[in-house]
């Protein structure tokens, strides 16, 4: 680009910039175009198909460069436009919420599925014993009982940011309303006491299966989980189970933009061609566990082949976001979440804008019922700020965080691990974590400075009792914090690093919100 302005009057440097290798070109835009390479927005859980991918650009020279996302968070990007010009191909577990966003639809030329996974239970031997259930015969209404009976526990991802959460509760709506076609508004309603007895059980939320098993992993002491019958073949232990009453199914559609040239669309084209060959989904279905979709390969031995209802898809958006609605302020479980954000006077200047910023965006996100907890430090914790949107008047929790997060204020040093500390102090007190879904978020643009280290935190940490140690740290990368220090504090807490380096403040907070 700035060869093109000076070359009227600097020929030697446009002609020196003309030689810029294309490997500068993608570092200075990650997403740039390659000869030769798909960029491809990807739903999260396909991350598993790289050795196919591989296998793929080994025989016919077509390489994918995956951006991986939450199925709706996808379709939103495509929806604002967001997507024209920076991806070439669109991959996704499903295009039924897609169909139903035509500012979205109106970007997908050509679908054409690839392999199927439908949305199942997984449950624990011990738990299965202890329930007496025999696999083939159990339906959605058992399971529901067993909530009730407090004899079942369970994991799902986001319905809001992930498929395979919104297709479980599409599968349970419709199964628990004994809905005879698409879901109405009227059959949320009817379903929506039983809804609520029913997401009591839910002990872990995610905005990505992938954490959300390794979640499940670390716990141990969650009976089940909803999601992808592909994600549960790959966790040991687990019991995998088609409800009798219905599933939703993931038909993983390749798509070609709208935006991009005919020869993106042929090059994409061959790559679906090239996916749905015979000796293709022999390898997809072996190792990622889904279902071929072509009549002549057999699914992976061990793969339950008995017919279950096909439980439809909501006909209109309205119903979908309604269920979601609902989902999220009503039925499933309040949130609980301390921020604590650094304030140091590292962040003066542009960094405590870029924060307050966030901070004040995501205020439009919070949840009814959501309790938040600003928490700002420096050389210790500045103030502790707790906020409640409460059903009754939901617009005053939120402005009063926009009113704290105005009044930041950078100074001293950084005291990491000592607000760390207090923020679990502060969620050992007050309402109960049994019945919310409790996390930090951890905002630092630099290195601990100041107070405890990293050791006596570890410390701390290993003292706690069980039920506050289950409460993750969602560390946030940003500015010049110290990756191997954060990463540190995710795994020991059972949380996950997000990058706000490579990314965006704003968009780190985002994407947390499916975590919370």
């Amino acid at each position: 680009m700035r060869a093109r302005l000076l070359a009227p009057t600097l020929a030697a440097l446009a002609l020196l910039t003309a030689c810029t290798s294309e490997a500068d070109k993608a570092a200075e835009h990650p997403n740039a175009p390659q000869p030769g390479t798909l960029r491809v927005l990807a739903s999260s859980e396909l991350s598993d198909m790289t050795p196919v991918l591989d296998r793929i650009a080994d025989d016919t020279g077509i390489k994918v460069r995956p951006t991986y996302m939450g199925t709706l968070d996808a379709v939103e990007l495509l929806a604002k436009g967001k997507t024209d010009g920076q991806y070439d191909a669109l991959w996704l577990s499903s295009n039924d919420y897609l169909r139903l966003r035509p500012d979205a639809a109106k970007k997908v030329v050509s679908e054409t599925p690839v392999m199927s996974s439908p949305v199942a239970i997984g449950v624990r031997s011990t738990a299965l014993g202890r329930l007496g259930w025999k696999p083939e015969d159990v339906t959605w209404s058992q399971i529901d009982q067993a909530v009730q009976d407090g004899k079942l526990t369970y994991g799902m991802t986001d319905p809001a940011r992930s498929n395979s959460g919104f297709a479980a509760l599409v599968s349970v709506a419709s199964a628990l309303s004994d809905a005879q076609s698409a879901l109405t508004d009227a059959d949320v309603t009817k379903a929506t006491p039983r809804l609520k007895e029913f997401f009591q059980g839910q002990k872990l939320t995610s905005g990505s299966s992938g954490w959300l098993a390794t979640a499940y992993q670390r716990r141990g002491n969650v009976d089940a989980l909803l999601n992808y019958e592909s994600v549960l073949k790959g966790i040991r232990g687990l019991t995998v189970i088609r409800p009798r009453d219905g599933v939703v199914t993931a038909d993983y559609p390749l798509s070609s933009l709208a935006s991009t040239s005919a020869a993106t669309r042929e090059d994409v084209r061959r790559l679906t061609e090239a996916l749905r060959t015979e000796d293709v989904q022999r390898l997809i279905t072996e190792r990622t566990h889904r279902r071929p979709v072509v009549a002549s390969v057999p699914p992976e031995s061990g793969l339950d082949t008995s017919r279950r209802r096909e439980l439809p898809f909501p006909g209109s958006r309205s119903v979908a976001d309604g269920l979601l609605d609902s989902y999220e302020n009503e039925l499933r479980r309040p949130s609980r979440t301390v921020y604590v954000l650094d304030t140091s006077g590292s962040m003066e200047g542009d960094r405590l804008e870029q924060l307050k910023q966030a901070l004040t965006d995501l205020t439009g996100d919070f949840r009814e019922r959501e309790e938040v907890t600003l928490m700002p430090f420096g050389s210790d914790v500045k103030s502790v700020r707790t906020h409640v949107v409460e059903p009754a008047e939901p617009k005053s929790g939120p402005a009063g965080i926009r009113k704290d997060t105005e009044a930041l204020s950078a100074e001293g040093d950084t005291a990491i691990y000592t607000s760390l500390e207090k923020a679990y102090d502060h969620l050992g007190s007050g309402r109960s974590g049994r019945d919310t879904f409790t996390s930090v978020v951890l905002m630092t643009d630099g290195e601990n400075t100041t107070g405890a280290e990293a050791a006596d935190f570890d410390a701390f940490y290993a003292g706690l009792d069980r039920a506050r140690r289950e409460t993750p740290v969602f560390p946030i990368l940003f500015g010049d914090s110290d990756r191997s220090e954060l990463e540190h504090i995710a795994e020991l807490t059972g949380g996950r690093l997000f990058d706000a380096q490579e990314g965006s403040l704003d968009g780190a907070f985002e994407e947390i919100r499916g975590y919370q």
